[in-house]
């Protein structure tokens, strides 16, 4: 009662504020945010996935000022965010995990979440979560201790299929056919390749230096990021301080000699000391690594979101491309649609004055509008559906994916589509859920629909892809023909909380592992490379790895209990 009293308040004065200034906010800035609140109510999204901070500018922040009169501020996770929020006592108003494990329970027990089934919140001010995500939030209910504070995100309709790749080796497919398309057999035999791909191209078209492969270290976590998802080639996620198998449901700690985790650190090295590298791996941001791909500085990458840049209409018009060509042996990881959600959780802060309106806002971008909204922007400017109620993307739209930069018009303010773009990182339904309004039964991803699969036009580079590929249309398609497929099976499985003690050596396990790995990646010789990597064994034990591992063992099992269940239907 006392938040809708606040609630109500606060709305009172926002339309006087109005009635005083003549409906125009002060200070209001060109792209319809106001520099300061503008009579907008402020919300706070602290978001652990969020890869920048500020106010939601562009047309989304337009869209929110309009649909529900706030000013969103994005608030992003940098090393000891959580812990000073924690500390104040809000974590935000809407507030959006990395996890659901360690901190995502340690904020439940502290009570620093607000409960959705309070006064009934869900069912008002969530309908469109509340009718179709039945088993995301009970999943949600079951690790929090039978009170329901959100969802995972990804949440698909049902699970017998898997989403769209987002791991698999995209590979510059004018170079390796130049090359003569030579077997690739495992991963080191893509070493030669892309060394002989160096020789024909040492430098793009403005002069910069070409390599192998471009990282980034701001998504590090457990492990290097880089390094452990090329193991999700071979069917191995990410488990806490090593991998698990999806198929065989084997955990492998990331410090077996003998192990995936190393065999990928001693490929990047090897490339390393190749100059095959990108040097500025450790220090560069996403986006830095994100426009080399675009540029033709690397050629190859396993994450098909940042390699696919490169494939800008021109430039696939000028004959030069990069396409999915896996090894021979390649399982490719992928996630199976999971009807209860995946780790990252959406919530609402127990502090918050506006838990209704905070409601409202994750239940429109779970909804078919939100959803296309926050993948492909503004309906009718970027996308729209058709006099037959199939979707398509318009000729900006189309541009838009391909050049983030263009410009857009909505609302009459013309403005970069990336200015615009949702800042908080995180979905609701995945993209490749069936999206109820379209009549052909398209999904949510624009890959897939009848539209775009009609109308895009095909260039002779691609044709060639496709005819090697066996005729297919897409990369996905491909794998599933040639057998180059790892579901990992959506469950209601989410680690537990770790305790104090554990989570105090988990920590330094943790910077041991990530700080031993970059040493390891940049070793000038072999014999530094196994110096370095014999070091960070040492002090990932001497930290207390084996606590670590012995934990994560039981969670594995507790997993594998779990997929077994839902493969025997039950």
């Amino acid at each position: 009662m006392k938040r809708k009293i606040s609630f109500f308040l606060a709305l009172m004065m926002m339309l006087s504020l109005f009635a005083a200034c003549g409906g125009e906010g002060a200070g209001s800035r060109e792209d319809g945010i106001a520099g300061d609140s503008g009579g907008l109510i402020d919300i706070t999204i602290y978001s652990q996935t969020a890869n920048s901070a500020g106010i939601q500018g562009g047309w989304a922040g337009q869209i929110l000022e309009e649909k529900f009169g706030v000013r969103a501020i994005i608030v992003n996770d940098l090393d000891g965010t959580f812990a000073t929020r924690m500390a104040s006592g809000n974590l935000g108003d809407i507030v959006i995990f990395g996890s659901d494990g360690n901190q995502y329970q340690q904020a439940v027990s502290e009570g620093m979440l607000f409960d959705w089934e309070e006064d009934d919140l869900v069912q008002t001010y969530g309908p469109y979560i509340y009718a179709n995500m039945p088993y995301a939030l009970q999943k949600n209910k079951d690790i929090s201790g039978g009170t329901l504070y959100g969802f995972g995100f990804d949440v698909a309709v049902d699970a017998d299929d898997h989403v769209a790749h987002i791991y698999y080796p995209y590979l510059r497919w004018d170079l390796y056919t130049e090359l003569g398309r030579p077997p690739i057999n495992t991963l080191e035999d893509f070493i030669p390749v892309l060394a002989a791909m160096k020789e024909l191209e040492p430098f793009t078209e403005d002069g910069r230096t070409t390599y192998a492969v471009s990282s980034f270290k701001c998504w590090d976590e457990d492990m290097v990021m880089m390094v452990k998802s090329t193991a999700a080639l071979y069917g191995w996620e990410e488990f806490g301080h090593g991998l698990y198998n999806v198929i065989t449901q084997e955990f492998q700690n990331c410090l077996e000699p003998d192990g995936w985790y190393i065999r990928s650190l001693k490929f990047y090295n090897t490339l390393y000391q190749m100059g095959l590298y990108d040097p500025d791996s450790m220090t560069q941001t996403f986006d830095d690594a994100t426009m080399k791909y675009r540029n033709g500085v690397s050629f190859w990458n396993i994450f098909t979101f940042v390699a696919e840049d490169f494939n800008k209409t021109e430039t696939l018009e000028a004959g030069r491309s990069m396409q999915c060509v896996p090894a021979a042996d390649q399982l490719n990881l992928v996630e199976g649609l999971n009807v209860y959600g995946s780790s990252r959780v959406w919530t609402i802060g127990a502090q918050t004055s506006y838990p209704e309106l905070c409601m409202e806002i994750i239940n429109w971008l779970s909804t078919p509008e939100g959803v296309l909204t926050y993948n492909y922007g503004p309906q009718g400017v970027t996308w729209d559906y058709d006099e037959d109620g199939n979707t398509y993307m318009t000729e900006v739209g189309y541009i838009s994916r391909e050049d983030k930069r263009v410009l857009i018009t909505y609302n009459g303010v013309e403005q970069a589509y990336k200015d615009g773009e949702f800042q908080h990182n995180n979905t609701t339904f995945t993209r490749d859920a069936v999206n109820p309004e379209s009549a052909a039964g398209d999904t949510f991803n624009q890959e897939h629909w009848l539209n775009t699969i009609r109308d895009k036009p095909v260039t002779p580079i691609e044709q060639s892809w496709r005819d090697w590929a066996g005729g297919v249309v897409t990369a996905d398609e491909f794998l599933r023909n040639q057998g180059h497929v790892a579901v990992s099976i959506g469950t209601p499985f989410a680690k537990a909380r770790r305790d104090s003690a554990l989570d105090m050596t988990w920590e330094q396990v943790r910077v041991a592992i990530k700080e031993g790995s970059w040493k390891a990646i940049y070793a000038e010789s072999d014999e530094e490379f196994e110096e370095a990597v014999a070091q960070m064994i040492r002090d990932a034990y001497a930290y207390g790895f084996e606590q670590c591992t012995e934990w994560t063992m039981g969670q594995a099992q507790i997993r594998r209990e779990l997929e077994d269940k839902v493969r025997a239907g039950q």
